[in-house]
């Protein structure tokens, strides 16, 4: 049996949740979700948005604060990758017994 959250962890998955009412941000987890091999590189998802490069940074270092990607410095790209952990956490949260 799962435990409630405490008021710490409601805090955390909300900031998650709150990262993730972003349309921009919520597509863009999709796009690194739906990659073969888990990763992208920012220079293809910049060109997905017509947003400045700037506002796609600004998206994707709310997505690393709260935990959702990494990201890895190769020469002059950064790549991003899910974090399995925490969308295990929320994935585990939402996992509710359906009752008829």
């Amino acid at each position: 049996m799962r435990q409630p959250l405490d008021a710490e962890q409601a805090a955390g998955v909300a900031r998650v949740f709150k990262a993730l009412g972003d349309p921009v941000r919520l597509r863009i987890l999709s796009i690194v979700a739906s990659r073969a091999g888990g990763e992208v590189c920012v220079c293809d998802i910049t060109g997905v948005f017509e947003l400045s490069q700037p506002t796609i940074s600004h998206h994707l270092r709310v997505l690393k604060e709260v935990g959702l990607l990494t990201a890895q410095r190769r020469a002059s790209w950064v790549y991003y990758r899910l974090v399995p952990e925490t969308l295990g956490e929320l994935s585990a949260l939402l996992d509710v017994p359906v009752t008829v």
